[in-house]
């Protein structure tokens, strides 16, 4: 009896071609035997070269394949990758494979679709015995009380999946957090195993499954925006070490709110490298404000509008991208089933409110926070959430914070709301939209308040100089500075002035067709 194991990365094409081939052989010959095992690309790097330490092998592609000796009381003997896998093949039992390479590519799709849902579904038997185990950070945030209801009613995680929920915060707060644990206990969910607080450091994040970190309040006065940046790194790096030291393997960290998103995320993945690529930040509570703004102009509901990108700083200096925007059941002279869309940009035909009311509408509400309060936040986490679980609507674009890695021409290294999809427990930027360029000088902008942001919170910036275009640098020179010359200005805070006089304004003479620029810099605590 032949008895080979087949083990590879569940994306690689190779392996599909190596598993086909064995599936012919255990098939049609009857003393071979095939024992397959894939792994997540996420994983298969490392557990390969545990693997090969294990029994002193030295191999580092995918696929592996050994041959069991053990009815012989010895270790595996290492046959090697596919091409020795197929040498073998065609010396002792003469046959070959002919597999086309995109044959192989579309199997190799399959299989990893096929590995995900497995992993899906043992995460999901397990959590009946363990449930999974849900952290929220500064849950005494406004948030966390929206939050709650919404994690709890199986539509996030599904009605196969119970949870564990801790509130985790300082502890002044722990009062606070203790009436609203038994408020929670008081919902009756059947998808609740328990609740509980923690406001002991050292604790935090124990076996974490999901982190959902929400706005923190300042400690004490803050005065400049160069302070309110570097007063996120102590907790960045204070939650990067103890996620990193403490949290399952495969933890999932959402960074939501309205408060320098993208700066928390990039800090959080500088603490805790290991994550990094389970790291996301939140965009859709500013998609929904830009739905909602668009919904009000055609007369419409939001949930009737999709497609609506965010680009760049979620919290800040951001681009709301209409150029794929689709609105469906739409009253008007031309009428169509439920899947039928049509472009938002071609039923607005006025150019002027596209290119400056929407944007001055964006600009106002992001720069008030009045309508991103703790009902919009705790949605748009909850929804990212789900989709990260079970995916996004087919076809769907969805914007989200994530690590770039220079797709769109976005520099490596920034955290970056671009257009995604979610699917099979992960999420893919959809690089192959068309038509979707974003000019040099939108781009600059954007990345250029972004890298500031990281430099000045890591010290290596002294001070935070908004982008300027160069036919405004002149004009701005003499608005740049914040007035401390009286007793009643002394004692103002960075979140007390309006710096909307700091941000570029928009050409509202350029045509609906053209990109409407959302210039948005956000201060409000």
């Amino acid at each position: 009896m032949a008895k080979f194991v087949l083990a590879g990365r569940a994306d690689c094409p190779f392996y599909a071609k190596a598993e086909v081939l064995a599936d012919y052989l255990q098939k049609n010959l009857p003393d071979f035997q095939i024992f397959k095992i894939t792994q997540h690309p996420h994983v298969w790097e490392e557990w390969l070269k545990d693997l090969c330490e294990k029994n002193k092998w030295n191999h580092e592609d995918s696929p592996i394949i050994w041959r069991e000796l053990l009815d012989r009381g010895g270790k595996g003997l290492l046959l090697g990758g596919y091409n020795e896998f197929l040498e073998h093949a065609q010396l002792y039992y003469g046959v070959t494979s002919s597999m086309t390479t995109e044959l192989m590519k579309v199997i190799a799709q399959e299989n990893l679709g096929s590995h995900i849902e497995k992993e899906l579904e043992k995460e999901a038997l397990k959590s009946l015995i363990d449930p999974l185990q849900v952290w929220i950070t500064s849950a005494s945030a406004p948030a966390c009380y929206n939050l709650i209801p919404i994690l709890t009613s199986g539509e996030v995680f599904g009605t196969r999946t119970e949870i564990s929920i801790t509130l985790f915060d300082n502890k002044q707060a722990e009062e606070h957090l203790n009436i609203l644990a038994m408020e929670t206990w008081d919902l009756v969910s059947p998808f609740l195993r328990s609740v509980s607080v923690c406001t002991r450091v050292e604790e935090a994040f124990l076996q974490a499954h999901v982190v959902i970190i929400l706005d923190h309040p300042t400690d004490g006065e803050v005065y400049t925006l160069e302070d309110c940046l570097r007063s996120r790194v102590p907790m960045c790096r204070l939650y990067g070490y103890l996620i990193q030291k403490n949290a399952h393997d495969s933890v999932r960290v959402l960074v939501g709110g309205k408060t320098f998103v993208n700066l928390k995320a990039a800090l959080l993945m500088r603490y805790a490298p290991n994550i990094a690529h389970n790291i996301i930040a939140v965009a859709l509570g500013v998609e929904g404000e830009a739905k909602a703004a668009l919904a009000r102009k055609l007369k419409t509901t939001p949930s009737c509008i999709k497609d609506v990108i965010i680009w760049g700083n979620i919290s800040g200096n951001s681009y709301v991208d209409l150029r794929k925007a689709k609105i469906y059941r739409y009253e008007s002279a031309i009428w169509g089933p439920p899947h039928f869309s049509r472009p938002v940009l071609s039923l607005i035909f006025d150019s002027e409110w596209v290119n400056k009311d929407f944007v001055s509408t964006i600009k106002l509400l992001s720069t008030t926070g009045k309508q991103f309060g703790g009902i919009l936040a705790a949605h748009s986490i909850a929804t990212t959430l789900k989709y990260w679980y079970h995916g996004s609507p087919p076809e769907e674009i969805v914007s989200l914070g994530v690590l770039s890695e220079g797709q769109f021409g976005i520099p490596e290294g920034l955290v970056f709301s671009m257009p995604v999809k979610f699917e099979n427990g992960t999420w893919v930027v959809l690089t192959d939209l068309e038509d979707i360029e974003i000019s040099e000088e939108i781009m600059t902008r954007m990345t250029s308040d972004l890298i500031q942001e990281k430099l000045v919170a890591l010290g290596d910036l002294i001070h935070f100089q908004p982008y300027q275009s160069e036919n405004r640098s002149a004009e701005m020179d003499e608005k740049t500075t914040l007035p401390t010359t009286n007793d009643n200005q002394e004692n103002r805070r960075v979140s007390d002035v309006d710096f909307s006089d700091l941000i570029p304004q928009a050409n509202s003479e350029k045509p609906v067709s053209q990109e409407p620029i959302n210039d948005r810099w956000y201060i409000k605590r």
